[in-house]
């Protein structure tokens, strides 16, 4: 069993989702960003930088965090999603690191200036959608000659998907992408992946309240729908 300390953000489902994808047993404990929770002693024996998602795995005692090393971490317990070939592996992870870099970073950066800071600064709003957009190209172009982000399907493409299908929240189009559009689409019928991004919590709960969902929003990075 896995206990996942999350809460409904794109770094958050990207555990879930692989998690369901691996068909895992786990424990969903929702992290309440707004109330403050991710700062609580407790969590942050988990975490120690008070960021979701974390977790621990009962079989063992093992707590982690960061999204990317619980990935790599879900894959080499179950034998899923990330190859043992060698040069494989490192290309997953490349694709990986990717997204926890660029992708991650960028968007966030992209929503923080589109959608939350108080003052419309039109020059950090149009630097971040302007990377954010170049960096879908950059995935774009990868996908044109594979089907999938790092060849086979695997931990980069739940990585990027969790991010990239909330481009809509960051302001950034997808037009003309094609190769990404198609991705993006076929990802979400892929075992596990609309039910991980229903956890810990399914985003209409929080939307049915405008007010409330906004500043939810402001708190979790951005949410949105298909």
């Amino acid at each position: 069993m896995i206990d996942l300390y999350t809460s409904p953000t794109p770094n958050g489902h990207k555990i879930s989702c692989a998690l369901e994808a691996m068909d895992l047993d786990y424990n969903a404990i929702l992290i309440n960003l707004m109330e403050g929770e991710q700062h609580e002693p407790d969590f942050l024996e988990i975490s120690p930088n008070g960021k979701i998602p974390a977790i621990i795995d009962q079989e063992n005692g093992f707590k982690l965090a960061e999204s990317g090393a619980i990935l790599i971490y879900l894959a080499d317990k179950t034998g899923l999603l990330l190859p043992t070939d060698k040069e494989k592996r490192a290309r997953t992870i490349e694709w990986l690191m990717f997204q926890m870099g660029h992708i991650g970073p960028m968007m966030g950066q992209a929503n923080v200036f589109f959608r939350y800071f108080p003052e419309k600064l039109q020059p950090a709003i149009d630097r971040y959608q302007n990377e954010c957009r170049r960096l879908f190209e950059v995935l774009d172009n990868n996908l044109k000659n594979n089907e999938w982000v790092a060849g086979e399907y695997s931990i980069a493409d739940i990585a990027n998907w969790c991010w990239v299908r909330t481009h809509n929240w960051s302001g950034v189009s997808i037009d003309g992408l094609e190769h990404l559009d198609r991705w993006k689409n076929a990802m979400y019928e892929q075992p596990g992946m609309k039910a991980g991004i229903k956890v810990p919590v399914p985003v209409e709960n929080i939307l049915k309240d405008a007010e409330k969902a906004e500043e939810f929003s402001k708190n979790t990075e951005g949410i949105v729908t298909k």
